[in-house]
């Protein structure tokens, strides 16, 4: 009895191993890239400029041509509509970025018909407007002051304050909590390029400091902050040459996911005045944004060039995917 009793607990004993070695399989198949599908954003003209996520997992998507909103809820494999095109005065959707702490959901909002988009609706100029992150519903619309600009990505500090990347001019502005009108926060010769998209992805570094990127100079830059305030501009050295950076996010401290548009997720690391950039994932299909939940990030292959210069690059490949990357151990930072 004593033996047929050993028999049994080491049975037992060896069965839980094998479920923990299956469970653990499961686990290691769910973290590999091959195991992640991509999202489909359905349409045409989805032509996705920016993506963020709200504190649930919920992913938010611009569009350069549909406008509006789409919206993926966590697990779902499809996009659906959310804010609609034209809503609250809105045009071509540029940046977009989920503010939890104030229930806003930021947008850029571009009349892009000067390079031969016309997305739904009439409104000319740029603006910042701001929607109720629960019901989709418009709350502030600001305009970006004088002519010829370019909303195209936010972030947001602790405070509240809004910071906004303004394409056409070397601007960075601000809107301050309870704000009514956009303020020059730092305006550089620096950020303009001699042609071409000035900047572009911006976001708030563990330090305090300000990080942006121009797409078209493919340049690099830290903006110090005091007391909210600007401070010295510096343009960093990266380790390789870039290739049209574009959505910039925070993951930790000086690191930070960096979407390539010749095709690349890239994992950026400050030190002191020299850029590391690591490649986690090449040959995505013309990128434009990326945003971190959990372990997993997402890049939206936006194809902008399709949409800009048909002649010359034909039609999208269909359907757009938002391509999710297992990030590893860098999902366990931030």
């Amino acid at each position: 009895m004593q033996n047929l009793r050993l028999i049994s607990a080491s049975l037992a004993i060896a069965a839980a191993f094998v479920a923990f070695d299956f469970d653990r399989c499961l686990a290691a198949e769910a973290l590999r890239p091959e195991a992640l599908r991509p999202i489909e954003v359905p349409g045409d003209r989805a032509f996705m400029e920016s993506v963020t996520a709200g504190p649930d997992g919920t992913l938010y998507v611009s569009s350069v041509a549909s406008g509006g909103i789409a919206r993926i809820k966590p697990n779902a494999t499809k996009a659906e509509g959310w804010i609609a095109p034209a809503a609250f005065g809105s045009r071509s959707t540029f940046g977009v970025f989920a503010d939890a702490k104030s229930n806003t959901l930021w947008m850029c909002s571009n009349d892009a018909s000067g390079r031969g988009v016309l997305a739904p609706g009439s409104a000319s100029g740029s603006h910042l407007k701001g929607f109720d992150l629960s019901t989709g519903d418009g709350k502030i619309s600001v305009p970006l002051p004088g002519e010829s600009n370019l909303c195209n990505d936010m972030t947001v500090a602790s405070d509240g304050t809004v910071y906004i990347t303004n394409s056409l001019k070397p601007q960075i502005l601000q809107l301050k909590p309870g704000a009514t009108a956009l303020e020059v926060w730092v305006e550089n010769k620096q950020f303009q390029p001699p042609s071409g998209i000035g900047l572009d992805g911006i976001a708030i570094g563990g330090d305090g400091n300000i990080y942006v990127n121009t797409f078209s100079a493919c340049d690099f830059f830290r903006i110090e902050v005091k007391d909210g305030k600007p401070g010295a501009v510096t343009k960093l050295e990266t380790s390789r040459p870039l290739k049209l950076p574009d959505g910039l996010r925070l993951v930790s401290g000086r690191s930070f996911l960096m979407i390539e548009g010749g095709g690349s997720l890239d994992l950026v690391t400050v030190n002191d005045d020299k850029v590391v950039i690591g490649t986690i994932k090449d040959g995505l299909n013309e990128p434009t944004a990326v945003v971190k939940v959990g372990g997993t990030a997402f890049v939206t292959e936006g194809q902008l060039p399709h949409l800009f210069n048909p002649k010359e690059n034909g039609p999208p490949r269909l359907p757009f995917q938002i391509v999710p990357v297992a990030l590893g151990d860098l999902g366990t930072r931030g």
